[in-house]
């Protein structure tokens, strides 16, 4: 029996995307919907699938509310923090898993290294016209703690192994994977003081908020970086502030909490820390891939079947 097609009418963020995907598969029609005024080309009643914005979706999630019909959102982003409860229960999410992890992994790994070598301040004595050699410490040799083992986190493991680094990763869980050994998160204490560099990259939810709290902070060695692109909520900001600013700890972050960081924030002033404006996955990699993901969903959707990436499977 052919399976029945639950979304008819999927609105997109911006005309251009719309665009590049149609004609849409068959059985479904597209609007233009950004989600701060009304449809372009339709009603919200109409709508039953919405795909979000890239940039600042967090700001306008409280407008799925005013969907009567939702069934389905696409994000455009891997996190899916506030997604699921601003659609509702019986909606189906999925997020962009695996679209950004390239550019995610290779971000964290940059990072890494701009901090340890001293890229940043080589950047400011640039622009001093100062000249001021120093011996740094080297990715090279140094024991990683990976705090997430998904996509993006098999991403930047893969590409740690060309650095010569001791890595150990840490799941939910402990288990085994085909990758090795995976410890739990309530090893992360015990493992802690054994670490050079930390590097988050764990969704946010109830169990990973402030994970990376001031125990955890405290075990670190003196000297050791904390690497951030997941979420910044998953790192309690002030504890790593303090950490940071006494000269302790050094860090290097995409993602903080609050984002943006207010101007005044100690952070920004702190020699040994590195901050990027959340641009992990914000890359030339993006748009083609993101652009393959809703083709296949698309499909998906107007052949009935379960989309791919559903972490709140709804109708599907």
């Amino acid at each position: 029996m052919q399976p029945q097609q639950i979304i008819q009418t999927i609105s997109f963020p911006d005309r251009e995307l719309l665009d590049e995907l149609s004609p849409l598969p068959g059985g479904l029609r597209g609007i233009v919907w950004d989600l701060r005024s009304a449809p372009e080309d339709g009603t919200l009643e109409e709508i039953d699938g919405v795909i979000l914005p890239y940039l600042n979706a967090g700001e306008v999630l409280g407008q799925l509310a005013n969907v009567p019909n939702l069934k389905f959102v696409q994000a455009q982003s891997t996190g899916y923090d506030g997604i699921a409860e601003a659609a509702g229960p019986t909606a189906g999410v999925a997020n962009a898993s695996g679209v950004h992890a390239a550019a995610t992994a290779e971000l964290a790994v940059g990072l890494a290294l701009a901090r340890l070598r001293g890229i940043d301040d080589a950047v400011r004595d640039q622009a001093r016209h100062e000249w001021r050699p120093s011996r740094r410490r080297s990715l090279a040799d140094r024991r990683v703690l990976l705090i997430g083992v998904g996509g993006i986190g098999a991403e930047i493991a893969r590409r740690l192994e060309p650095f010569e680094v001791e890595l150990t990763r840490v799941g939910s869980t402990a288990r085994t994977d085909a990758t090795g050994p995976v410890h739990g998160i309530d090893e992360l204490q015990q493992l802690a003081p054994e670490h050079d560099v930390l590097v988050v990259v764990t969704p946010l939810s109830e169990s990973t908020h402030h994970l990376i709290d001031a125990r955890i902070l405290a075990a670190l060695p003196d000297g050791a970086l904390v690497v951030n692109v997941g979420r910044g909520a998953v790192v309690d900001t002030e504890a790593l502030t303090a950490e940071v600013t006494s000269g302790r700890l050094h860090c290097a972050l995409d993602v903080v909490d609050p984002e943006p960081l207010p101007s005044d924030h100690p952070l920004w002033a702190a020699p040994n820390a590195l901050i990027t404006p959340h641009v992990g996955g914000n890359t030339s990699a993006f748009e083609p891939r993101i652009r393959k993901l809703l083709a296949r969903q698309l499909e998906a959707l107007a052949d009935g079947r379960a989309p791919e990436n559903l972490v709140q499977r709804g109708p599907f």
